[in-house]
């Protein structure tokens, strides 16, 4: 599954339009390597996403094409979630 539709998918980023915006400015990686819109997820996979002063990185436990509201968090599991301090 694309990168892009993964994360609107799993309602990790709301919009497939933001989530391909952040995945073409290289702040998210898979698996430790800067990884494009188009670039494939596959279950297992480590994703880092960079929001502003937030870090979070998810583990991929599923690939639904669709998915309930509810059933969205099923896809995936928070390995970390730090935040940088601005002064």
């Amino acid at each position: 599954m694309r990168l892009d539709k993964y994360l609107k998918v799993s309602r990790i980023i709301k919009r497939r339009t933001v989530a391909k915006e952040i995945a073409d400015k290289g702040r998210i990686s898979i698996n430790g390597k800067v990884a494009k819109s188009s670039s494939d997820v596959a279950l297992g996979d480590e994703l880092t996403i960079v929001f502003g002063n937030k870090t979070l990185t998810v583990k991929v436990q599923g690939l639904n094409e669709i998915t309930k509201k509810e059933a969205a968090g099923d896809m995936y599991t928070v390995v970390s979630e730090t935040y940088k301090e601005s002064y």
